[in-house]
């Protein structure tokens, strides 16, 4: 078996038995048997750290129920061979160059050297960034909820906003706490970092470190590092400026609030489409505007090796820097004044048509079953299930139990990823040796 195969395999037997727990009658509220279809969309949403539901987690499912859940995104978020790979290492035991490969696909890692270093690491990371989320959470939820349920409430949300899923358990998710600064701003710092990848973290550590050490020599930061905190900056600030002035006139998303609020709202917007899914405005209330923005920025994603998902933000500085060097009569492509192989532009490229294709294909497929539904929505739904977001009109629940299978299998291709499911469906690739004759081909 290939390791393409093996990783997404793995990521369908976690769904199965996330399904599986959230069936039995101690998972749900009333204590009943759940419905299959409940089930299974909410065990692939967490696993695939989406967040849509169909139900309202916080009065549906039981503690159980909830504590799976947050469980299946925390397995999600991680991936499912860095935990195998961590479960391996708490036994004690050493893992084969099979495990290594995989976990260099997985992570997105250029060698195989220090991996069993590199889970450890993540694991630290994880849990430093989630139990600080935790603490801050707490002063906004104790208050209110008491000790036992605030400190839940923390925990759970805490692990959501880390792993990008999104699932929250209020009724109308975090539009309560969208004057608290508190907790907006611990919720996107969590989303940011959880997103950015852990090698963009480990590289700020390593650059922190240096500097209260006084060390003399810089850290050079690598190519990654400066693509992914570039652009997640650039992307933040234009999401920012284009929410406020686009729903400063809605009097049902920014319109009602003071300007402090506003500016809280439109920078919470702004990060959650970055593939987290939380919401503190009603999506569905939005300006056309606002939703295809909205749209255009969970498709874009997060950055690689974080627990968000989307094209990425690598993937879109590759592509841009492609059409820049295409306008300039460059016949290299450079970031940073470094060379782009033509072997990663055409993985780039591999990436966006096949996203592409995928939002595209199940765009049709919904509109088929459900057709009295508003084309917006629709894309807006697909599109939040691809990137692994989780933000919704609110037609989740309405929609029919074909549609509901279509965004199930949509959520899971956007999370194992579109070429490593194309290699397990077709084969790991082989090189060839065989070169054609160039001809040129109109183009453009």
């Amino acid at each position: 078996m290939t390791v393409a195969r093996t990783i997404c395999l793995g990521f369908m037997a976690v769904i199965a038995v996330g399904t599986i727990l959230l069936m039995m009658p101690f998972s749900t509220s009333n204590g009943t048997w759940n419905n299959l279809i409940v089930a299974l969309f909410t065990s692939t949403s967490a696993v695939c750290v989406t967040g849509l539901s169909v139900v309202d987690p916080g009065t549906y499912f039981s503690f159980w129920g909830q504590f799976f859940i947050a469980l299946l995104a925390q397995i999600g978020g991680l991936g499912y061979m860095t935990t195998t790979t961590f479960l391996i290492l708490l036994l004690g035991r050493k893992f084969d160059m099979r495990q290594k490969i995989a976990i260099q696909q997985a992570l997105d890692r250029p060698g195989m050297s220090g991996s069993a270093q590199v889970i450890r690491s993540i694991i630290a990371t994880t849990l430093i960034f989630e139990i600080t989320g935790v603490f801050l959470l707490l002063p906004a939820f104790v208050p209110e909820y008491g000790w036992s349920k605030g400190m839940w409430l923390a925990i759970f949300h805490s692990i959501n906003a880390w792993n990008n899923a999104g699932f929250s358990l209020f009724k109308d998710n975090l539009i309560g706490y969208q004057s608290s600064f508190l907790v907006v701003f611990t919720i996107t710092m969590l989303i940011i970092f959880g997103g950015i990848g852990y090698q963009v973290i480990l590289e700020m550590y390593l650059w922190l470190r240096d500097r209260i050490s006084k060390k003399t020599h810089n850290q050079i930061f690598s190519l990654d590092f400066k693509v992914a905190t570039s652009t997640t900056l650039i992307l933040l600030l234009l999401g920012l400026v284009a929410f406020f002035c686009i729903e400063i006139r809605n009097p049902e998303t920014f319109g009602s609030l003071n300007l402090r609020d506003r500016i809280l709202v439109a920078w919470f917007q702004s990060v959650t489409p970055r593939t987290a899914g939380f919401n503190t405005i009603d999506i569905g209330k939005m300006t056309t505007a606002g939703l295809f923005i909205t749209i255009a920025l969970m498709f874009l994603g997060a950055s690689p090796g974080g627990t968000g998902g989307g094209m990425k933000t690598t993937t879109v500085r590759v592509l841009t820097s492609c059409t820049k060097a295409i306008l300039q009569g460059k016949e290299e492509v450079l970031l940073y004044d470094r060379k782009i192989a033509i072997s990663l532009i055409l993985k780039a490229v591999g990436v966006l048509v096949g996203s592409v294709a995928a939002v595209i294909l199940a765009t049709i497929l919904i509109s088929l079953t459900d057709p009295t539904l508003d084309f917006i929505q629709i894309l807006f739904e697909v599109v939040s299930a691809f990137a692994t977001v989780g933000l919704s009109t609110g037609i989740t629940a309405s929609i029919s139990t074909a549609a509901k299978l279509i965004l199930i299998v949509t959520m899971y291709v956007g999370r194992v990823g579109v070429l490593l499911l194309m290699s397990a469906v077709l084969g790991d690739p082989r090189p060839t040796r065989i070169h054609y004759p160039e001809e040129n081909l109109l183009v453009g």
